[in-house]
């Protein structure tokens, strides 16, 4: 078996009623915040900047690093032919252009802001910290 480890990205969106913006991913059918991979020759900051066009079609700037998740048991993943390492930059994220929550395409099935109690119960494993660091604004950036 092949081990790995990869550069990663993922963001918090809220919106102006403090709502998280998910989206349902077509691969897995399961809702997730947005995120992705480093692409060879890209910082974290684009990378994030990316994923966010790519998934939600639109425009975003960067607001704060919410931390930087490396701890294996919420970010070591097992495929059937290798196990996958993600060390995850963890940013919050401001929208600069409208959300369409009609939008879809080949990798966003549905995409809709969710009531912080309300997360929906098909959720992608994620670390178990993610929305409680996102929600504390006041501390520095976290590292798990």
């Amino acid at each position: 078996m092949k081990n790995e480890i990869r550069p990663a990205v993922s963001a918090a969106i809220f919106d102006d009623y403090g709502r998280v913006l998910l989206h349902k991913r077509r691969d897995v059918n399961q809702w997730c915040i947005i995120s992705g991979h480093v692409e060879f020759g890209e910082s974290v900051e684009q990378a994030i900047l990316r994923e966010i066009r790519e998934e939600a079609n639109v425009d975003a700037a960067i607001i704060r690093l919410i931390g930087v998740y490396s701890s294996p048991p919420s970010q070591l993943y097992q495929y059937e032919d290798k196990s996958i390492h993600y060390v995850t930059t963890y940013f919050e994220v401001g929208l600069r252009t409208k959300l369409s929550e009609s939008f879809s395409n080949e990798e966003t099935a549905a995409i809709r802001f969710f009531d912080v109690n309300k997360i929906p119960e098909n959720f992608a494993k994620i670390n178990p910290f993610w929305l409680e660091d996102a929600l504390n604004r006041k501390g520095p950036a976290v590292f798990r």
